[in-house]
């Protein structure tokens, strides 16, 4: 019986080397689109290891070749077509890790498999819902409110609620104080994003349409949401 592995040279290739943007969406778009038995390879100047898990997720298992220190051939084949966890789909991977893979590659592949070992543990004590909130959290805390509205909208897609929510921006008018809250979190797209899940659950939505409405205003798209490389034109202005 043929292997996958024998047929992996004729899969189609997405390059990732060199490229700005959101490269990680483009793969997962191209992957929802393999049937089953079908398969990619994505070839990046690191170890992809965020996508390993992604992929899986939806039916994908994976063979990965080092060519040099500058080019790794990641092989993904579908060994079936299932939907992500829940009906809807995870919003803001972790596309961040990219960036650390270009700036030096050991420390990109340990930091993946650092952020491997927190956010895919086999049995953890922790729910990811909880995980997402803590996150979230430590991010409001320490002033990056970047990472907190990041977390907010996974903390949405794991189930958090609005009665979660409000209880948890109470605590940061506690926490954090009167003043910050109302110069620092209230101005910021994290509030926009609690507010808009809080009009949205209000009217009616369902979760997956309010997650959807969440990741099209406060995805990769989102300046200030967005961990991916800008691109910088000679007059300064960000190529989005």
């Amino acid at each position: 019986m043929t292997k996958w592995t024998d047929e992996k040279e004729s899969y189609e290739v997405l390059d990732g080397r060199g490229l700005a943007g959101n490269f990680l969406s483009a793969v997962l778009t191209k992957a929802k689109e393999v049937a089953e038995g079908g398969g990619i390879c994505v070839i990046q100047s690191f170890e992809p290891i965020p996508l390993y898990s992604t992929l899986e997720d939806i039916g994908f298992e994976h063979s990965t070749e080092k060519v040099s220190d500058n080019e790794y051939r990641a092989y993904f084949y579908r060994r079936e077509v299932k939907e992500a966890a829940g009906s809807m789909t995870m919003p803001l991977h972790p596309a961040a890790l990219a960036n650390i893979g270009k700036t030096d590659k050991a420390l990109g592949k340990i930091v993946s498999q650092f952020w491997q070992l927190v956010w895919k543990k086999e049995d953890p004590a922790i729910d990811n819902k909880t995980r997402y909130l803590l996150s979230l959290a430590n991010g409001v805390g320490a002033g990056r409110l970047r990472q907190a509205t990041r977390e907010l909208v996974k903390a949405y897609y794991a189930g958090v609620t609005v009665s979660e929510l409000d209880e948890l921006f109470t605590l940061f008018v506690w926490n954090q104080g009167v003043g910050n809250f109302a110069s620092e979190i209230s101005p910021s797209p994290l509030f926009a994003a609690y507010q808009l899940i809080k009009r949205l659950e209000h009217e009616g939505m369902d979760r997956g349409e309010v997650l959807a409405e969440l990741a099209r205003k406060f995805g990769e798209e989102n300046p200030d949401v967005s961990v991916l490389e800008q691109m910088i034109g000679i007059n300064g202005s960000s190529d989005r």
